[in-house]
């Protein structure tokens, strides 16, 4: 078969981008041809035997999209009569659903969905993107969805024979790059001590993440430690205006990485402080790496941690983040057997579901 995927892709960096890569990875090593539809990058370029192109759209906000979902539609039908196209796959609502849908339109080639979770949330609130969202959904063959949680939020529509075609497909982890023996550079790299404790957040810096409450929750620990910050995002500047302005000691910012494997080895803790998730895929990669988690009680997060491998917080509570962090800091025994517990719990994830 051969399939067309529509949205981030590597060197994109993001949760997206991971799944759509492993997902097209396992496609290829099943014997299927993947060819992708991205956002532009300056460093594009075909990956595993996977053909990639990006149509393009100015870096403008408001009009990224708009224009993405043109350039993207175009560059899709193309691709899609060139190539024999026999499925596209779209992930997230829009603008990748809309080029599906459209590219389906004028070629006939039947598409499917992934929502990844924020699109989900967007769908259940925002009135004037429902009736498109909802138009998407009717006419995509397959709706994938990455947990329980975000399930509940797209049947909720209402929409007639959407539970028939809904299914979950988990997000996957890549063993061979997230293990407990692969060895990191971040401490070598930036000077922490060996010996110091490191709290680590990896994702976009937006305000869904609740980022403010982890530097909060930061001032309020009484374990020494480093808490690492990576990620861009609209929110950079401000987080670091926080970190300055309250005087938050060993507050680190790295900005985007696409190097996480090297950072993660190097963490005591993994945490994920969102007021709103769809699942977590980094709390999964610091899993598999053999990494305690903390995470709030939001979406699909309760669906990945247990008490086994990390805790669970309120969201938007800084003191029983605080808490809990300093809790597992002070018990090493308690982290070290969470983090082999972890480990495990992340195999569960290492065989990605192939959704048709």
């Amino acid at each position: 078969m051969k399939i067309a995927m529509v949205g981030h892709f590597p060197p994109h960096i993001g949760g997206i981008s991971s799944y759509v890569y492993f997902l097209s990875k396992k496609l290829v090593e099943n014997g299927d041809e993947v060819y992708v539809v991205t956002y532009p990058h300056e460093n594009i370029q075909n990956l595993e035997k996977i053909h990639v192109e990006s149509a393009s759209a100015p870096n403008i906000k408001g009009l990224r999209g708009l224009i993405f979902s043109l350039t993207g539609t175009i560059k899709l039908i193309k691709m899609v009569r060139n190539y024999d196209i026999n499925l596209i796959h779209a992930h997230y609502l829009s603008p990748p659903g809309l080029i599906g849908l459209m590219a389906s339109m004028f070629t006939g080639v039947p598409f499917c969905v992934t929502l990844h979770g924020s699109d989900a949330f967007i769908l259940s609130s925002n009135r004037l993107l429902r009736p498109l969202f909802k138009l998407i959904l009717i006419h995509a063959i397959g709706v994938f969805v990455v947990s329980e949680a975000v399930k509940e939020k797209v049947l909720k529509m209402g929409i007639p024979q959407l539970e028939k075609k809904t299914k979950i497909t988990w997000n996957g982890v890549d063993l061979k790059r997230f293990n407990p023996q692969i060895e990191g550079s971040f401490k070598k790299e930036t000077g922490i001590k060996e010996n110091m404790p490191l709290i680590l957040f990896i994702g976009n810096l937006v305000e869904q993440k609740g980022l403010k409450y982890l530097l909060r929750a930061k001032k309020l620990m009484k374990e020494d430690c480093n808490l690492v910050i990576v990620g861009g995002g609209p929110l950079l500047q401000d987080l670091k205006g926080i970190s300055e302005y309250e005087k938050i000691k060993n507050v680190i910012f790295t900005g985007p990485r696409s190097d996480v494997e090297n950072i993660i080895p190097d963490a005591d803790i993994m945490v994920l402080p969102s007021l709103s998730e769809s699942f977590g895929i980094a709390l999964l990669e610091g899993m598999a790496c053999g990494k305690p988690v903390v995470g709030t009680r939001v979406g699909g997060i309760p669906e990945l941690i247990n008490e086994d491998i990390g805790v669970l917080v309120n969201p938007r509570d800084p003191v029983e983040l605080a808490d809990s962090l300093d809790y597992l800091l002070k018990n090493k025994d308690l982290c070290i057997k969470m983090g082999k517990k972890a480990a495990q719990r992340a195999l569960k994830f290492a065989d990605l579901e192939i959704p048709y």
